[in-house]
């Protein structure tokens, strides 16, 4: 996978998160005029001047306006400053950023509306200068702090869809794993070649600045395969395939190369920051897991089964049989492989205890 197709499935995926924002914020803008209109007809004001066609248009306009503008500052900026700042400043750059947003979006909108509902144009000083008097007067502290709880609930919406990946976090939505089930499912462990002597050689603090570096350079091959991070252990990461994603293309093999590929092209960054050039090694086996929501204070999705084992244990095999990746045929038999991509090889088998059958095993 080109660094190209990463750029554009991550610009893909913030797009549908930015429409999504869109349809999200319209709607609230909308429901917004809807209960302040209903509370004036409700206490007998006088509507006279109001028309209810004129601004409730105008609320739907502010909300596209909103979701749009406000959407892709969240998607594009604010979420990234959540994940490369400590908390406290990331919140103090939004605060300060979304105030100059709302102004911006106030002021647009608030010409807009004096220069229609008095007939001037947007270009006539009159409008810019009612707006601003507006504005001044501290009448839209309401709306602002409206809108700021809005913006700051779906930057947390959002950091809980990045905590549990996308596919988990609906899954806890629709309380999917409330019951445990059983499924199907692929299982690859991806371990950290050479760990222990980089971390002694880094010391502590540096060596967590390397793990962090290397899960994040990951991730965007993890995602653009269909993959779910189940965990991290230390300096491994278990990711999980439904059935279809993982074999569809070969997504759970392409996956690794994809990693390996990406490490590579930032071998130049970890040379100088770290002078190690981080390589993974890994595991691939499928079978079935009971799957369901587990804890009371920090609830999750946890899988059981044999396969979690087995997928272990091919992947500690990786150094003994001098490969970067192991799978079992159990697997390679149900990929339905691309010509000319992946050529499997078979090295070796595995073991298992309490079992007669053992497991072949082929890198690619």
């Amino acid at each position: 996978m080109t660094m190209n197709t990463v750029a554009s499935n991550k610009f893909k995926s913030g797009m549908i998160k930015l429409f999504w924002i869109t349809v999200g914020w319209t709607a609230i803008a909308t429901f917004q005029f809807w209960t302040v209109y209903a509370n004036l007809v409700n206490f007998n004001c006088d509507m006279e001047g109001l028309p209810f066609t004129f601004f409730l248009k105008n609320s739907v306009r502010t909300g596209i306006m909103a979701g749009i503008l406000g959407g892709s500052t969240v998607v594009f900026i604010w979420e990234e400053w959540l994940r490369v700042k400590n908390y406290a400043l990331a919140l103090f750059s939004i605060f300060w950023s979304y105030s100059l947003l709302y102004i911006l979006i106030s002021f647009i909108n608030g010409i807009a509306i004096n220069g229609r509902a008095q007939g001037y144009s947007v270009f006539d000083p009159h409008p810019w200068r009612l707006t601003i008097r507006h504005l001044i007067s501290g009448n839209e502290a309401n709306s602002y702090i409206f809108w700021l709880f809005v913006v700051l609930g779906t930057l947390i919406i959002l950091q809980v869809r990045d905590k549990y990946g996308p596919g988990i976090f609906t899954a806890f939505l629709l309380g999917k794993y409330f019951r445990p089930k059983r499924e199907e499912r692929i299982f690859m462990f991806l371990d950290l070649r050479s760990s222990t002597s980089i971390a002694e050689k880094l010391g502590e603090e540096l060596y967590f600045g390397f793990l962090k570096n290397v899960f994040q350079h990951a991730t965007p091959a993890i995602i653009n395969s269909k993959g779910e991070i189940y965990q991290y252990v230390g300096d491994e990461i278990v990711i999980s395939w439904k059935m279809d994603n993982g074999l569809a293309n070969a997504n759970c093999l392409r996956c690794f190369f994809d990693i390996q590929l990406a490490l590579r092209r930032k071998a130049g960054y970890y040379q100088e920051a770290y002078n190690v050039i981080p390589e993974f090694k890994a595991g691939l086996h499928y079978g079935y897991v009971m799957a369901g929501e587990v804890g009371v204070v920090k609830r999750d999705i946890a899988y059981s089964g044999d396969v979690l084992n087995t997928a272990a244990r091919i992947q500690a095999k990786c150094n003994e049989m001098g490969v970067n990746i192991l799978l079992s045929k159990f697997l390679l038999d149900r990929l339905a492989l691309p010509p000319h991509s992946f050529e499997p090889r078979k090295i070796g088998d595995l073991s298992l205890r309490g079992k007669q059958e053992k497991v072949v095993l082929y890198t690619v």
